[in-house]
Parts: C-alpha cells; sequence; structure tokens
C-alpha cells in the first residue's frame, strides 16, 4: 500500500509539472529589408556564373551586354530601321533554358505578332527586340528578372529560370 501511494504522489507531481502553463520564450523572427537584400544579391551572384559559363561554352557568339544585364548576338543582320516603342511586329522564335531544354516554338510558317512595349512579352524581349532591323536574327540571354522572375509562366518555364531567346524579326508594321 505505501508503493502504491508513492506511485499515486509521483505521478501526480509529474502530472501537475507537465500541465505547467509556463510557456516557452518563443521570440517572432524579425525579417528585415537586409535579409531580402542579402538573398537577391546572393541569387543574382549565381545567376550571373551560370550565365558566364554558359557563354564560355558559347565563346563563337559576339554578346554584349546591356544595363539590366541582358545579353544579345545579332547574328544575322540586315540594314534598316530599328524597332520603336509601339510597333507592333512580327516574329518567330524559340526559347530555351540553359540547359538547352526546349520550352517555347513558332512553327517554320507561323509568326507571333505582338506591340512592343504594349504586350505581355518578357521585358527582356521587348529590350533586345529594340536592336533589331526587319530580316534580323539574334540570340537573347534573358536573366530572371527581367524573364518570367519568380513564378515562371505557371506552364513551361520554371521560376528564377535564365531564358535563352533565337529570335528572327520578321516584319515591322
Amino acid at each position: 500500500m505505501k508503493y502504491f501511494a508513492f506511485i499515486c504522489i509521483v505521478i501526480s507531481g509529474i502530472m501537475i509539472i507537465s500541465c505547467s502553463t509556463n510557456e516557452p520564450n518563443y521570440q517572432e523572427p524579425v525579417w528585415t529589408n537586409a535579409h531580402s537584400t542579402f538573398i537577391n544579391e546572393r541569387f543574382a551572384e549565381e545567376e550571373e556564373i551560370r550565365i558566364r559559363l554558359f557563354l564560355n561554352q558559347k565563346q563563337s557568339w559576339d554578346t554584349k551586354e546591356t544595363g539590366t544585364g541582358l545579353r544579345y548576338w545579332i547574328y544575322e543582320d540586315h540594314e534598316g530601321d530599328t524597332v520603336q516603342p509601339y510597333d507592333v511586329v512580327d516574329v518567330r522564335f524559340e526559347i530555351r533554358l540553359l540547359t538547352d531544354s526546349l520550352i517555347y516554338k513558332t512553327d517554320k510558317n507561323e509568326v507571333s505578332t505582338f506591340k512592343v512595349d504594349r504586350s505581355d512579352v518578357e521585358s527582356g524581349v521587348m529590350e533586345g527586340i529594340k536592336y533589331l532591323s526587319e530580316g534580323d536574327k539574334a540570340k537573347f540571354i534573358i536573366p530572371s528578372h527581367i524573364g518570367h522572375g519568380l513564378l515562371g509562366d505557371f506552364h513551361n518555364i520554371p521560376p528564377l529560370e535564365v531564358l535563352v531567346v533565337d529570335i528572327e524579326l520578321v516584319k515591322i508594321h
């Protein structure tokens, strides 16, 4: 009986201690703009390395770089007026990832038509198309921040991916 009373007292004590209302001292994590800036800078550095490694494999490409990070190479150059904002253009294109995976492509007899600076086409394409004249063919390397960014296109383009666009400017309307 002594043992039974002792065990009951011990179990009661354990239950009282385990049911104590002392909450752990939880502190909400603090996220600052500095944290976001740090992560974005690291991501941009890693993306830049991936682009440079890709270009090291494409040494015949004579690319130029713009202030936004867009690289472009006009490999078939025609004389003429370049595209201006609000021009309507017909293009043929092929979009790939740095891994060379084909994402989108127009058919040989098909063109895609859009209004420059006034459509849902990637801002990197909008920037690059303005370097082209009718008949030009070019390659654009579009960093994710001027491509489809953090979300991708919800279909074929994954989030945070660099795009390689082979584009032919068929007509300026």
